[in-house]
């Protein structure tokens, strides 16, 4: 497990429904005092605009609301985010709207009173989860790319700077530009720069901009609501939000659209951004980082891609090296290379012959790696 593997999800956004003042305030006491961001509001309309503007990994939910069941809230409020955690709190508790919360969607169900002791105990538990969740979304992710180990280890002078530089911005917010033709790596310094900051912990969202079709990235970023265009037939969040207080990576980004950079231009300057078929706006805390084998400042002469995005994007910019440009990496490369397939395909093969490592030598490596 990687050396991130200890960082917990310490700091989570957390929503509170109930209509009596007290309980809101202890609960916000609470919850503010173990590190999290805690919304309190009294009634479901609150509750669904709140769960509108921004993500939460945890909601608490009165059942009995004033006149209205905090029992109906439970499917809407995962409608929007289904990685939110519910919690049923309520003074009339009993097996049977226990089981009925349950098939509803929450998580856990606690009866009140409660003490602080249950909460933070609630909370770290949830937390506990939300992190095993992202990992073995990561695990997945890393199982379907079957790819060797991902190693950013280089005898290159001009590749180790680079990793150091990627090193140092990473603890920052800052947008990263990754350069650099196709196959040198920028995918793989994307998710290592992840894996390095503070966000680790919390969901990386990779969007390969020319894979999706230009009319539906905006949808695919930023979300839709059911009926918004033909063929929206639910509710979709988007990557934005599934990654909130993460990083969403935009690989290859100099092809897309002009009509989505303006939107994803909006949303780095405001941190604001609506679904679309919806006029609320909501609210994200997230990194990006963006990659491009295109010369964007030749693209933005042409008037193929926007100045101002250009500007806003290339805040830390590092240009990844072809693997021409570092031979002495070819060999480590392929050792690596070697070592995967051998152990993908039960073989036993130690190195290379010399002629072998002539060969790789002298290839011009056109398409990198």
């Amino acid at each position: 497990m990687s050396s991130n593997s200890d960082r917990k999800f310490n700091h989570l956004n957390v929503l509170v429904i109930d209509d009596e003042a007290n309980i809101r305030k202890t609960l916000s006491y609470c919850l503010a005092a173990e590190g999290h961001t805690v919304i309190a509001v009294s009634n479901p309309v609150d509750a669904v605009e709140e769960a509108r503007r921004r993500s939460f990994d945890l909601a608490f939910v009165d059942l009995k609301l004033g006149e209205q069941d905090g029992m109906e809230l439970i499917p809407v409020l995962l409608s929007d985010s289904s990685w939110t955690k519910v919690v049923v709190i309520t003074a009339h508790a009993s097996i049977k709207s226990a089981v009925e919360a349950m098939r509803r969607g929450a998580t856990d169900y606690i009866a009140k009173p409660f003490t602080p002791d249950q909460i933070k105990l609630l909370t770290r538990r949830i937390g506990r989860i939300r992190e095993l969740e992202t990992e073995i979304a990561a695990l997945k992710e890393d199982m379907q790319r079957l790819g060797p180990e991902e190693r950013l280890q280089s005898l290159s002078a001009g590749m180790q700077r680079i990793v150091e530089t990627a090193r140092k911005a990473a603890p920052s917010d800052a947008i990263i530009l990754l350069q650099g033709e196709s196959g040198t790596g920028k995918s793989v310094f994307a998710r290592a720069i992840h894996h390095w900051s503070s966000r680790a912990a919390k969901p990386m969202a990779v969007v390969a901009c020319p894979a999706v079709p230009p009319d539906l990235l905006e949808s695919e970023l930023f979300g839709h609501v059911k009926g918004a265009f033909t063929g929206a037939v639910r509710d979709y969040p988007g990557r934005i939000a599934a990654c909130e207080g993460g990083t969403l990576f935009l690989d290859e980004i100099g092809d897309m659209a002009s009509s989505v950079q303006a939107k994803l231009l909006r949303f780095i300057q405001d941190k604001e951004y609506e679904r679309l078929g919806e006029s609320t706006s909501r609210k994200a805390d997230i990194r990006i980082i963006a990659a491009t084998n295109a010369d964007l400042e030749k693209r933005v002469a042409k008037g193929r891609f926007r100045e101002d995005l250009f500007y806003r994007l290339n805040v830390i910019s590092l240009i990844v090296p072809p693997l021409r440009q570092r031979p002495e990496d070819i060999m480590l490369l392929a050792m690596d290379f070697l070592a995967y397939f051998c152990r993908a395909n039960h073989k036993a093969i130690f190195g290379f012959t010399e002629e072998a490592e002539q060969l790789l030598a002298n290839y011009a490596w056109p398409g990198n790696v």
